[in-house]
């Protein structure tokens, strides 16, 4: 194999590994966003965004809603960014 062949193949190994870690943080994001948006009880401190009237608390509970896809978006997106920089910059 040329050496083009394997920094393409190392690319495409280290984007696989970019994408199982953000498929491995996923659950424990989750459950960080499950506890922000419940109810304060003890120690914890949550938003309560079921029952709230607030706008700026419901505001704050959207934006913690969209934190886990986004994350997840941006990650595969720096993964697909890096196996399609490495194909288009090697072929040159």
């Amino acid at each position: 194999m040329n050496n083009k062949g394997q920094v393409i193949l190392f690319t495409l190994m280290v984007s696989i590994v970019i994408l199982l870690l953000a498929l491995a943080l996923a659950p424990p994001i989750k459950i960080f966003v499950d506890s922000a948006r419940n109810e304060s009880s003890g120690d914890t401190i949550g938003l309560n965004c079921s029952t709230t009237d607030s706008n700026f608390i419901k505001g704050t509970c959207v934006f913690v809603d969209l934190y886990t896809p986004y994350f997840i978006g941006v990650v595969v997106a720096l993964a697909g960014l890096a196996i399609g920089a490495k194909i288009m910059l090697s072929e040159g």
